[in-house]
């Protein structure tokens, strides 16, 4: 659980701010993260989540959810169409000012009431050291499958953390492997003396954040499933780390 003390709100991007490329950067980055309430249509989310558990809904054992997570789903035409829907393809063309580019590594989500620890909820990092072999300036989006408040352990994060991890990199003392920073979110907030940003997300909501910008899931606290998407663009034309051009599996080694 996260002391309470260390909590902060998770700001939305402000309406006049939506269509102003410029402020929109200099937001990005001044906080890391660009919160886009309501970018996504809400109809078109519950759709694809809909299809989702219609496809998990009736498997009992994980070896079968697996198989149809991971040979039916993640490579389906489906959810390629949902991550390079136009309001999202488009937004990235238009806000990255060229061509953008999809890594084709894309992860869904599903956590159950109770779980928490490796293997289930995301554990604090950046998302830079799992992509180390092409741009820095590539972008992750988190995308809640549904309306999820802070119970139900949507992604929180921590406040300016990606100035520090930039002074870091820059002088070359953060040598971590490719693996999560810890698990332990008070004690980072506390050596990062910084909060994490929440929010009660809605089905629609978009978070965009930088690769340098340290994030992580909440537990699920609720009586509900969490279900979620991250994906990553970037400018076509930077160079594009390989080794996320392929379709996700949890024993992929990334």
């Amino acid at each position: 659980m996260l002391d309470e003390r260390r909590l902060g709100e998770l700001v939305p991007v402000p309406e006049e701010e939506r269509g102003d490329r410029t402020r929109l950067r200099s937001r990005l980055q001044r906080d890391g993260y660009l919160f886009l309430s309501g970018l996504l249509d809400p109809a078109v989310v519950r759709a694809f989540r809909e299809y989702y558990f219609g496809l998990t809904g009736a498997v009992t054992d994980r070896a079968s959810y697996r198989k149809v997570l991971f040979e039916e789903i993640v490579p389906g035409p489906e959810y390629a169409a949902f991550c390079a829907q136009p309001a999202l393809k488009g937004w990235f063309e238009w806000f990255l000012g060229g061509e953008p580019f999809l890594h084709r590594r894309k992860i869904i989500r599903q956590t159950a009431p109770g779980e928490n620890g490796i293997g289930t909820a995301t554990q604090a990092h950046y998302d830079l050291l799992y992509l180390r072999d092409g741009t820095d300036q590539v972008l992750s989006a988190w995308i809640p499958l549904g309306d999820c408040p802070v119970s139900r352990g949507g992604l929180a994060y921590l406040a300016g953390s990606h100035h520090r991890v930039l002074a870091e990199e820059a002088a070359g003392r953060l040598k971590r492997p490719a693996a999560s920073i810890t698990a332990d979110l008070p004690a980072l907030a506390t050596e990062y003396d910084a909060d994490w940003l929440v929010t009660d997300y809605a089905a629609g909501d978009v978070v965009v954040h930088t690769a340098h910008t340290v994030h992580a899931a909440l537990d699920n606290v609720s009586t509900e499933l969490r279900l979620s998407t991250d994906i990553r663009y970037q400018r076509a034309v930077d160079a594009i780390d390989a080794r996320w051009q392929n379709h996700w599996h949890d024993r992929d080694g990334l």
